[in-house]
């Protein structure tokens, strides 16, 4: 036989023999077109879902019930945060307002007993004029100076200077009222 007949005739069945290996390649790995787009269309929908739970929780807070805190009978604004322990104080806050004496403490802070334990999650942490944290799981504890020890955050009073802080509390005991707004 010669290298041409060798060839040729070993040429159809590489030929046929890559044309199977390619019809399975294609076909076995179970990619189609169809499935594809079904995979997007999915991912598309899930997304979709995703960003109108988003939706929904974002409208749900805005009516969801909200604390508010008072020193010695004026607003102030705090941004809390969102744990365990501040939704204790908001339903302890539920039924009528938590009323807070608070003394002043190491000439940086006011500490007043909530009255009960509430759940906590202490961190060690250094604070600043203006957080609010819980100490001990029952004291509420609001700074107008700088401590390290480990707290619970539960929030900080927003657009008000560490002198105002000092101003505002730094002059003798306070009255420290929480409540709800619905």
């Amino acid at each position: 036989m010669s290298l041409e007949n060798l060839f040729c005739k070993n040429t159809g069945k590489t030929l046929t023999a890559l044309c199977v290996m390619a019809v399975t390649l294609f076909t076995g790995c179970g990619y189609n077109e169809n499935t594809q787009a079904k995979t997007n269309s999915n991912t598309a929908t899930e997304d979709h879902l995703k960003d109108e739970e988003d939706v929904i929780t974002n409208d749900e807070r805005s009516t969801e019930s909200m604390l508010k805190l008072f020193i010695n009978d004026k607003e102030i604004q705090v941004i809390w945060e969102e744990n365990e322990s501040v939704e204790a104080l908001k339903n302890l806050a539920e039924d009528k307002p938590i009323i807070i004496d608070m003394s002043m403490y190491g000439d940086f802070e006011q500490v007043g007993s909530i009255g009960q334990s509430i759940p906590r999650n202490d961190k060690q942490m250094t604070t600043s004029a203006g957080d609010i944290v819980l100490y001990s799981g029952n004291q509420l504890v609001v700074f107008y100076g700088s401590n390290s020890w480990a707290y619970t955050k539960l929030g900080h009073i927003e657009n008000t200077s560490a002198e105002e802080m000092k101003k505002r509390l730094g002059s003798g005991d306070v009255n420290v009222t929480i409540s709800i707004t619905e």
